[in-house]
C-alpha cells in the first residue's frame, strides 16, 4: 500500500495537467517555447504515473483495468470483473 501522501501527489499532479493542458495545447501550436518553460513543472503530462486505484501500488498496473496485477487477479477470482475468468485446459 502506499503511503497516503504519494497518491495525494499524483491526484495533485493528475488536477495541474488538467487545468493547464488547454493553455499547453496553445503555447506549443503557437511555438511560444519560453511561455511554455515558464509553466509549473508538474503541469507536464509526461510527469504522471499510472497508480492503481486501490492499492496506489506503481508497478504492475493493468491500463484496461486501473488496478494493480495483484488486486486483478483477486478481484478476477473472486469474480468481481465481467467476463474474467481464470483459464484453464
Amino acid at each position: 500500500m502506499a503511503k497516503e501522501s504519494i497518491k495525494a501527489r499524483e491526484r495533485k499532479r493528475e488536477q495541474m495537467v488538467a487545468k493547464y493542458a488547454a493553455k499547453r495545447k496553445a503555447l506549443i501550436e503557437s511555438k511560444d517555447y519560453d511561455a511554455l518553460q515558464k509553466l509549473p513543472k508538474n503541469a507536464s503530462p509526461v510527469r504522471l504515473h499510472n497508480r492503481c486505484q486501490l492499492t496506489g501500488r506503481p508497478k504492475g498496473y493493468m491500463r484496461q483495468f486501473g488496478v494493480s496485477r495483484i488486486n486483478f487477479r483477486e478481484m478476477a477470482l473472486a469474480g468481481l470483473i465481467p467476463g474474467v475468468k481464470k483459464a484453464s485446459w
